[in-house]
């Protein structure tokens, strides 16, 4: 089945039910990058107009009035700015903040410190962000843990001084509890750029008020940014369609380009790896093992590897659409257990190699080690290998159709195999060899250019001294 694609022109995609899409297998992706800056730019401007009352002072002189005394405004240096929700727009406005003279601290549990100190800024607790800042500067995507994250008890933390704008979501503030906490005095302005609803009703307790400045959700609308959104959106369309791992997907488990391009190959390697074991499998599956040496066991992010690994194992025995967005969901449902384990290797790369164990009767023994198949693999110049069936050591590339066989190891074998796949017109790409020791048990793997098809595997099941023979298409 070809992938299923929505793609959300910006950043937000509250207007999407990811829970359905990931359900049904369909990538959601937006372009999060093009609009950075302008949403940036346009924090910055409602923050200097919300300093220096911009916007109200601009409607009395229209009205013929010249009210110097009325908006006397606060300077921006030295003061202190909290960016709550510090991601990339939020980054972004922290530099801009820093060549103002402002102080930044930043609010957001997965935000790394690294990122906040090259840009100035330090991370603090809510509480903290909330007693502390002059001005607050909202960055965080709409979600069940920051809907009206801004409400009663917050604004009460608050100096009486200060002032907030939104340029995220409207669904952040509680409409209601900010039209009290400025009547009250427990904050002096707002600026908002978004709202729970769009366009807000005139019955929106904010409308109207002096000490509020209000803009039509102009964040993203520059003549830049709105021709580099319909851009990036559309690659990443295509890029989804085309079955490539799209960086901006929603509901799929992601990782950061940089980060995204080392593991590419890796990905592929576990899926593959996957698709190998399970279809040796003789029966269900009810377990799948991924083990990762890796250099970095307390940093892998394997989300990626962890989707790609159950996408391989699921596809071996079902005609259901699965892929990233919906593998760990299927196998829930399907009541699999996934266990991952990272272990620390001193090879350079991000990873050196990745097993995978399933638990269960085999269809070929060769590959058992105990009471499970294990797969073990690596990536050897861009290609994906396996390099050991059970317990013994191989080389095989996973570009194709496979054929292995366990047999005694004796003089003729290979030539055995080779006549027979020749008399029927397979053409042998590369072999390997894997044993236990001279004229003991050993594993062959043949990659072959087509399928071996069953009387020509029947043929060689037949071979004196080869014990069992299987066919992988991969």
């Amino acid at each position: 089945m070809k992938p299923q694609v929505v793609g959300r022109a910006g950043v937000g995609v509250d207007n999407v039910d990811l829970k359905a899409a990931t359900e049904y297998g369909c990538i959601v992706v937006n372009a999060p990058t093009a609009n950075t800056v302008a949403a940036a730019e346009h924090g910055i401007a409602l923050l200097c107009a919300l300093s220096r009352n911009v916007a109200q002072a601009n409607m009395t002189m229209k009205a013929g009035g010249w009210d110097r005394s009325k908006y006397v405004g606060v300077s921006l240096v030295d003061k202190t700015l909290a960016i709550m929700g510090f991601g990339k727009v939020g980054s972004e406005v922290a530099l801009r903040a820093r060549g103002l003279g402002m102080k930044v601290i930043a609010h957001d549990p997965y935000a790394p410190e690294e990122r906040a100190k090259a840009v100035g800024a330090r991370l603090v607790g809510m509480d903290e962000a909330l007693e502390t800042a002059d001005f607050f500067s909202l960055h965080m995507p709409l979600t069940p843990s920051t809907e009206r994250m801004f409400n009663k008890a917050a604004f009460q933390k608050m100096k009486p001084s200060a002032r907030i704008i939104n340029v995220a979501r409207g669904g952040v503030i509680d409409d209601e509890a900010l039209a009290w906490a400025l009547e009250e005095g427990e904050i002096a302005a707002a600026a908002l750029d978004v709202f729970s609803e769009e366009p807000p009703p005139a019955s929106n307790p904010l409308i109207g008020r002096d000490d509020v400045i209000l803009t039509p959700h102009l964040g993203a609308s520059t003549v830049e940014a709105q021709e580099g959104v319909a851009i990036e959106v559309a690659e990443a369309v295509m890029t989804s369609l085309k079955g490539e791992i799209c960086s901006s997907s929603i509901n799929a488990p992601m990782v950061p380009n940089e980060v995204l391009e080392e593991l590419k190959p890796y990905t592929v390697l576990v899926e593959r790896l996957a698709a190998f074991a399970a279809g040796l499998v003789e029966g269900g599956i009810n377990e799948v093992r991924v083990a990762y040496g890796t250099s970095r066991p307390d940093s892998l992010d394997s989300r990626l590897l962890r989707a790609m690994a159950i996408k391989g194992v699921l596809e071996s025995f079902t005609t259901s659409n699965i892929n990233l967005v919906n593998a760990d969901y299927t196998a829930e449902q399907r009541g699999m257990k996934v266990v991952e384990i990272k272990e620390t290797s001193s090879a350079k790369g991000i990873l050196s190699k990745v097993t995978i164990s399933i638990p269960s009767q085999s269809k070929f023994q060769g590959a058992t080690v105990g009471d499970k198949i294990a797969i073990q693999g690596a990536v050897k110049d861009g290609v994906p290998f396996v390099t050991k069936i059970g317990e013994f050591d191989v080389d095989v590339a996973l570009t194709g159709p496979v054929v292995l066989c366990t047999q005694k190891d004796q003089p003729g074998m290979i030539g055995a195999v080779g006549n027979i796949l020749g008399g029927t017109d397979v053409n042998i790409n590369h072999m390997t060899v894997g044993r236990t020791g001279p004229q003991e048990t050993a594993v062959m793997c043949i990659g072959v250019d087509s399928a071996v098809g069953a009387e020509a595997l029947q043929a060689i099941k037949s071979v004196p001294a080869i014990i069992e023979a299987v066919e992988l298409d991969l």
